[in-house]
């Protein structure tokens, strides 16, 4: 099956299948949930009922190779999709993979259900009858965008659920029940591999229209506190009154993410990482820097020094690359240069293009652009941001929109010069590239003369 394709086909024809010999195949998870709320899912989960495992497995090797997932989680992968028998889990040890997990084709669904950690990811759906199965009240909490625990005696148990409560907070606009809260901040979560923090935070990041729904609760739950407490910093971190009106750095940074949210269309993917992690991260230095002076709320170089914080951020998310593109090296370039373009648009001598070229040797300046904008923006008060397009307009015109001009003079023409490899071809490479940066040289002729003039003085 393709990704593209209806993953409701086959999962009707297999629950035909089921249902023909003596079970019951129910849709669960996050494809109902999704259903309920008028949104397109992708993945579909079979919950099956009825059937020994054996005869499970014999049936849905009729629709190709199946892959088991572990023969104590009874999950069979086929087709694209996950077919399952109900089951029970049981705590062995601390932490949020410290189960075990045994599947049971007579357990009652509100039994089987009662293992999930949100009501609205609970429910039962029949693919043959429409029925829905809903023992935990999930469709009237998704209707009052409620979000709360199954069963309060065990969802403490595995930690990552509070993450994924502040992901799905903002996915859905949800508000969390007072007992879930309660039970989240009650939660540990010390034992969470890099990884899985990271794979909730990029949910929230890149699925919600407004994230900062799910930021602000993430400091409510105390998430921020315990995990993250140079983001924390930025809560009781002042600015400026005229300039932030809005307040703290926490706010205004919460304002910035739902601001680019809106400007990572027609990037790939990746680059839309990029920008909502600078979005996240670009005034992460500011606590370290800000101080009143002369009677103003100030933070100088707060860029600079945001650099060793986002840094660890990165590393404890343990993001890298992502399909080849360096996400970690176009976030701290964001960080770091994220207020050049409103400088730029207001410095009282016009900025050169050789300026520009050189800055695209370090950022991507379509998402610096668009970071930039955002920060600009995601303010409480009324700004001309009128800088951004200015800034895309003059890289536009030079061709710099995702990286710096190609160098026109190769080693091979230094080569046909007599110049032999090594440093000093190097070092001439880079001299007669800074006078192409300046525009002094603009074709592979000039560039050629300009290196036979440097050797001529050499």
């Amino acid at each position: 099956m393709t990704r593209d394709a209806d993953p409701l086909v086959p999962g009707r024809a297999i629950a035909q299948q089921v249902r023909a010999a003596g079970g019951r195949a129910l849709v669960v998870g996050g494809f109902v949930r999704d259903a309920l709320l008028g949104r397109p899912s992708k993945d579909l989960d079979l919950e099956v009922s009825g059937l020994p495992v054996d005869d499970l497995r014999a049936l849905l090797g009729q629709w190709g190779p199946v892959n088991t997932v572990g023969e104590s989680f009874t999950v069979f992968k086929v087709q694209g999709l996950d077919v399952s028998l109900p089951r029970r889990e049981s705590k062995t040890g601390r932490g949020h993979r410290g189960f075990a997990v045994h599947g049971d084709p007579w357990l009652p669904f509100d039994e089987a259900a009662r293992r999930r950690d949100f009501t609205i990811n609970a429910i039962g759906w029949d693919p043959l009858t429409d029925e829905y199965l809903d023992p935990h009240g999930g469709r009237r909490d998704l209707d009052q965008r409620v979000l709360r625990m199954v069963d309060a005696h065990t969802f403490g148990h595995d930690s990552l659920r509070v993450l994924r409560a502040l992901q799905f907070a903002a996915r859905f606009e949800c508000h969390i029940e007072p007992d879930t809260a309660r039970v989240c901040r009650a939660t540990p979560l010390d034992d969470l591999p890099a990884e899985r923090v990271w794979g909730e935070v990029e949910k929230l990041l890149m699925q919600a229209d407004r994230p900062s729904v799910g930021l602000h609760l993430a400091r409510d739950l105390d998430v921020v506190a315990r995990l993250w407490p140079t983001l924390e910093a930025l809560s009781t971190c002042p600015q400026d009154a005229e300039w932030h009106p809005e307040g703290n750095v926490w706010t205004h940074t919460c304002m910035v993410v739902d601001q680019a949210v809106s400007r990572k269309s027609h990037v790939s993917y990746p680059e839309q990482v990029s920008l909502m992690l600078g979005a996240l991260l670009h005034d992460i230095g500011k606590p370290r820097v800000t101080a009143v002076i002369d009677g103003r709320v100030r933070s100088p170089g707060h860029e600079s020094e945001g650099l060793p914080l986002a840094t660890a951020m990165l590393d404890a998310w343990q993001v890298h690359t992502l399909d080849g593109y360096p996400v970690r090296t176009q976030v701290l370039g964001l960080v770091a240069w994220h207020m050049l373009p409103g400088a730029w648009w207001k410095a009282a001598t016009p900025v050169s293009d050789g300026a520009f070229r050189r800055l695209a040797r370090k950022v991507d300046m379509v998402l610096l652009a668009r970071l930039s904008e955002a920060d600009c923006n995601g303010r409480g008060g009324t700004f001309d941001c009128s800088f951004g397009r200015w800034f895309l307009e003059r890289v536009q015109a030079l061709g710099v929109e995702h990286a710096p001009p190609p160098p026109l003079l190769l080693g091979r023409h230094l080569m046909a010069l007599g110049v032999a490899p090594g440093p000093a071809m190097g070092e001439m490479l880079r001299a007669i590239y800074e006078q192409q940066l300046d525009g002094a040289v603009t074709t592979v002729e000039e560039a050629d003369a300009a290196a036979r003039a440097l050797l001529a003085a050499t």
